[in-house]
C-alpha cells in the first residue's frame, strides 16, 4: 500500500512518528480526522470534507493552523502523486500537542494522510443491532469527527464479528436507530426512505446528505425520522451511505437474508453519477 503524509511543509512515505508521550492527544485524545475519497479521476465533496475538518477541531477547542481551502488545494496536490486509477482515501488530521485536559487551540498541529484504499466491492453486508450505543451530546463531542468516538464504535465491531456479522446498528441513548458503527443507514419500506434524524448523537454525514438530495431529486420520498429497530426488522431494503464504501446494500439484517434492492441501488447509481459529474483530478 502506498501511503503519502504532508507534515511540516513536506510529503513523507509511508508512517511517519509525530506523537510523543508529553503531547496531549497521545494521552488525552484530543484528536480530530475528517476522510473524503478520489476515485476514478474525480474526488466528490472534497471541499466539503475539508471545511468539516476545520469545524471538528473548532468543536473539540482546537484552533486549526490551515484553512479549509489550503487543506483542498494540498489534498489535490497529493491526489496527482499517485496513478490516475488509484482509489484513494484522503485523512486529515489535527490534534493539540499542549494543555491541560483541554486542548491549548494555539498548539494545534496539521498533516494530511492519503493512501491506496480499493473501494469495496459492492456485494453487500451482514449487520445484528450492537448492545453498544452512541453518546449523548452531552456525553461525548458528537458534533465533531473525534478519534475518541471511535474505540465505542470499535467495540461495536469486535461483537458483531464475534457473532457472525460484518457490522452492527448502534442505537442512540433513548433506543431509537442511530447509524452503523462505520457509516449512515438507510431504510425503505413500500417505496418510502427513511433515515435517522439527526439528533446530536451522530454525524449528519456528508455522503449521507447528498444521497437524500439526490434521491429527493429524483422523485423519491425520503423522511428523517425516528426510525426504530422493529422498523429495520420489517424493511424491504436497508443499505449504508459513508466515505469508505460510499452507498452499500444489507444482504443480511440479524436472522434475515435481504437482496439488494432498487431505491439501494439506484442510491449508488445517483451518487456514482454525481461523482462523475464532478471536475477531474
Amino acid at each position: 500500500m502506498k501511503s503519502l503524509t504532508y507534515l511540516d511543509g513536506e510529503w513523507h512515505e509511508g508512517n511517519p512518528s509525530v506523537l510523543g508521550p508529553a503531547t496531549l492527544a497521545t494521552w488525552l485524545g484530543a484528536v480530530i480526522f475528517d476522510g473524503a475519497r478520489a476515485f476514478e479521476g474525480v474526488a466528490p465533496d472534497l471541499d466539503l470534507h475539508c471545511q468539516r475538518a476545520v469545524v471538528s477541531a473548532e468543536k473539540m477547542g482546537m484552533k486549526s493552523p490551515i484553512s479549509a481551502a489550503e487543506i483542498e488545494k494540498l489534498a489535490l496536490e497529493g491526489i496527482k502523486k499517485f496513478p490516475a486509477d488509484t482509489a484513494l482515501y484522503i485523512k486529515p488530521l489535527m490534534w493539540a500537542e499542549d494543555g491541560w485536559i483541554y486542548p491549548d487551540p494555539e498548539t494545534t498541529r496539521f498533516m494530511l494522510h492519503i493512501f491506496d484504499a480499493p473501494l469495496p466491492e459492492p456485494k453487500g453486508f451482514s449487520a445484528h443491532i450492537s448492545s453498544r450505543r452512541r453518546p449523548a451530546p452531552d456525553q461525548a463531542p458528537t458534533d465533531a469527527k473525534a478519534a475518541c468516538l471511535y474505540p465505542n464504535a470499535g467495540r461495536a465491531l469486535r461483537e458483531a464479528a464475534e457473532a457472525g456479522f460484518d457490522n452492527a446498528v448502534m442505537l442512540d441513548p433513548v433506543g431509537n436507530v442511530a447509524e452503523f458503527a462505520t457509516a449512515n443507514i438507510f431504510m425503505a419500506k413500500d417505496g418510502v426512505v427513511k433515515t435517522p434524524v439527526p439528533n446530536g448523537t451522530f454525524l449528519n454525514g456528508i455522503t449521507r446528505q447528498r444521497v437524500i438530495k439526490l434521491l429527493r431529486e429524483d422523485g423519491v420520498t425520503v423522511e428523517e425520522t425516528s426510525v426504530t429497530p422493529a422498523d429495520l426488522r420489517a424493511a424491504d431494503e436497508i443499505w449504508s451511505t459513508g466515505n469508505h464504501a460510499k452507498v452499500m446494500p444489507v444482504t443480511r439484517f440479524e436472522d434475515r437474508e435481504m437482496q439488494p434492492g432498487p431505491i439501494a441501488t439506484k442510491s449508488r447509481e445517483l451518487y456514482w453519477a454525481y461523482a462523475k459529474s464532478g471536475v477531474p483530478v
